[in-house]
């Protein structure tokens, strides 16, 4: 499994109650996405930067969406360019399924 983080600075702070509505308008096109386990939307607490925690199934999955395409539509959408960094998730605890998931 691989983790990516995206973060992105905006180019004005937005209070949380924007970023839900924002966030909600992008949300289906991840639904269902192949290779995607998991999307958190996140916002910092001062507004300024915005972005995903996604858990994906393998770093090919995340690559055939991270493309000139999506950082296209980010920048569009948000203003900004996404800075992205690839984490290897060995080991998963899912405290909400009481699992412990081991990637393969």
């Amino acid at each position: 499994m691989i983790t990516a983080l995206v973060q992105f600075s905006l180019p004005q702070p937005i209070t949380v109650a924007q970023a839900k509505a924002i966030f909600a308008s992008t949300a289906p096109r991840y639904l269902g996405m192949d290779g995607l386990i998991r999307k958190y939307y996140v916002l910092s607490e001062d507004g300024q930067t915005a972005g995903g925690v996604y858990l994906w199934a393998s770093r090919a999955a995340a690559e055939r969406v991270y493309d000139g395409a999506w950082r296209a539509f980010v920048k569009e959408k948000y203003g900004t360019e996404p800075r992205l960094t690839y984490f290897e998730t060995p080991v998963l605890v899912d405290n909400a399924s009481g699992e412990i998931v081991h990637a393969e």
